[in-house]
């Protein structure tokens, strides 16, 4: 374990997390930075899902991207860097899009947390539902794009959420799947318009949103999370 870290945690402290066993669900623009900074704060044990390739349009914001990657796997590569960074880290990575008969593969029950940093409605809804089956945390990012102001994030409930156009979204399906906690990333910042279809997105509140997450973690299993109850 890096010697800054021990000046930060004692080692009695993080045997309480070392060897959880974390869940991401999606490592790009946010998931990359939970990834990333997992490993480096000593998790060893990180199972990573993404369907997705590295394409050319990440690169203003995903920490796992750069021209020499253009076109692989990203849990691939997440996993290169993550072994890169601890090669003690074990990392089981899936190159899964998440849907009503991939999710029958996953024994969410095995996992100590879930990150969802998933943007598709259906997947997010799919992993919160099952999580909540089994009685596993999860934390599920909300909106990131169209925005530019990392000091507006925060964690709470779903049910305190507000302007994030995601959130409402998913704020209406919880409710009508009788789920009455949720624990999200979400942002207060007024989207801005772009006017498409397509969001757009800049490295500033993806990476912050993750860092948050990380930190999040973390801070559950040692004992100093203000939203373990939740």
């Amino acid at each position: 374990m890096n010697s800054r870290t021990i000046l930060m945690l004692k080692e009695e402290t993080l045997k309480l997390y070392q060897d959880k066993r974390i869940a991401i669900f999606g490592v790009g623009g946010v998931g990359g930075y939970v990834l990333e900074s997992l490993v480096r704060s000593g998790f060893l044990n990180i199972d990573i899902y993404d369907f997705d390739k590295v394409d050319i349009s990440n690169l203003n914001r995903q920490i796992i991207s750069t021209v020499n990657n253009i076109g692989e796997i990203k849990v691939d590569t997440a996993k290169q860097r993550a072994l890169s960074i601890n090669p003690d880290v074990l990392i089981n990575a899936y190159n899964m899009y998440v849907d009503e008969e991939t999710i029958k593969q996953i024994d969410f029950s095995k996992y100590d947390f879930v990150v969802d940093a998933i943007d598709t409605v259906n997947s997010k809804i799919l992993l919160i539902k099952s999580c909540q089956e089994v009685k596993t945390p999860i934390i599920s990012s909300m909106g990131t794009g169209n925005k530019l102001d990392p000091t507006k994030l925060l964690i709470t409930d779903i049910s305190k959420t507000s302007i994030c156009p995601l959130a409402k979204i998913v704020r209406k399906k919880c409710r009508e799947l009788n789920i009455k906690h949720l624990l999200v990333l979400t942002s207060t910042e007024e989207p801005i318009k772009t006017h498409t279809r397509n969001p757009g997105s800049m490295i500033f509140v993806p990476a912050s949103a993750g860092l948050l997450i990380a930190s999040h973690i973390l801070r559950y299993f040692i004992g100093e999370s203000y939203e373990k109850d939740c």
